[in-house]
């Protein structure tokens, strides 16, 4: 429950508490394997009262952090210097490296695990394209879910099913607010030091009760939790928490899926430049193909995508970019290919990334805020 409805201030998160926040909205696991993410630098103790998102590190931003006051840069790319073996003055990864640590700063990495996360980069991609219902373009597993069963007392059950079902539980398909919920009644005896929502200390009470269960997607679980408990009117809550073996919500690179209304790759082209806000893109087949199924990649073009993409019944693919031979490949097969460029396709996820986490800290009490950098630029320019 945030703070403020207890009556007092809200509260400096820690750069440990940002972190968590990120990880659940974007799980590590999901990132591809040897891609360096997670806390680079700094201090995980420091409190924050600003946290800084870009989608690279460069003197520009490292400068805005600086100037801005934000204890914690949240990048999508790696920095510069995660990949050398030294990091020296006359380098320029070095010379970020140094005036990361003096300015006390803390750097942390979502990379690939927030491209494929839910509501993650290429979600926010597929938004922006206007597809409906989009899906995985290669699946590369599934997330697990969890069944929670919590024992409610009577009148508190559409309370603690709000909490839950607004934090993201009880979602099946396309219905939310998924619960079962059965009578019965619980026990308990309060002892010295307790401060019984019902009964008297010493006393066997007997609760009229609602069995109250539903399911829970493994990233939502630690924000439901926290919500039912705030929810609930007991000092001590008695709930449960089983992982189950159904099938899990499929993730995976990239997304496919239909255009909400069709028209031509030479139209989808104008629509890629608008919605990205790029001058020009790189356009492969004719302008008068008729798109009904788009799939979409942000960044590089990931491994198997055309392959997934004409599996899919796709007739064209937004990339960020495409090696020459993926260029070829998609010419000969017929598939519609657009390049809008590796920054422009990824930049969409940042605002999604930092609202998120704005959002998290303010339902969890905290006075940090979470922007997107001002200063962060394609370094590609059209001429």
């Amino acid at each position: 429950m945030a703070q403020e409805a207890h009556g007092r201030a809200p509260a400096a998160p820690l750069v440990s508490d940002v972190v968590a926040l990120i990880e659940e909205l974007a799980p590590p696991e999901l990132a591809e394997p040897g891609d360096r993410i997670g806390f680079m630098l700094g201090d995980p103790g420091a409190l924050l009262t600003r946290v800084l998102f870009a989608l690279d590190l460069t003197s520009a931003v490292l400068e805005e952090a600086v100037q801005a006051g934000a204890g914690l840069l949240v990048l999508h790319h790696p920095p510069p210097w995660a990949v050398l073996d030294r990091a020296t003055l006359d380098r320029p990864a070095g010379r970020l490296l140094c005036g990361a640590v003096r300015a006390g700063l803390a750097v942390y990495v979502a990379h690939t695990n927030w491209d494929w996360a839910p509501r993650g980069v290429a979600d926010a991609l597929a938004r922006r394209l206007a597809l409906a219902d989009p899906r995985p373009l290669v699946v590369a597993g599934t997330h697990p879910h969890y069944k929670l069963v919590v024992f409610v007392p009577k009148g508190y059950e559409d309370a603690v099913r709000d909490a839950m079902a607004e934090a993201g539980a009880g979602w099946i398909g396309k219905y939310s607010h998924c619960t079962f919920m059965a009578p019965g009644t619980g026990t308990f005896k309060a002892q010295e030091g307790a401060q019984p929502f019902l009964g008297r200390v010493g006393e066997l009470e007997k609760a009229e009760e609602h069995r109250l269960e539903t399911i829970v997607p493994r990233a939502a679980l630690p924000r439901v939790l926290q919500a039912m408990r705030a929810a609930h009117p007991y000092e001590e809550v008695a709930y449960d928490v089983y992982r189950l073996e159904n099938p899990g919500v499929p993730w995976g690179r990239g997304r496919v899926g239909r255009l909400a209304r069709p028209c031509t790759l030479g139209e989808l082209a104008d629509r890629v430049k608008a919605v990205l806000g790029v001058d020009r893109v790189r356009l492969v087949g004719g302008p008068g193909v008729e798109v009904r199924i788009l799939a979409c990649t942000p960044g590089r073009l990931v491994p198997g995508g055309l392959e997934a993409a004409r599996a899919q019944g796709a007739e064209a693919l937004v990339v960020g970019e495409a090696r020459y031979a993926e260029v070829l490949e998609a010419a000969e097969a017929g598939l519609g290919l657009i390049e809008a460029g590796h920054y422009a396709t990824e930049a969409v996820g940042l605002s999604v990334l930092a609202s998120l986490v704005q959002d998290r800290l303010v339902e969890r009490g905290f006075s940090a805020q979470a922007t997107v950098s001002a200063a962060g630029r394609d370094p590609v320019r059209c001429l």
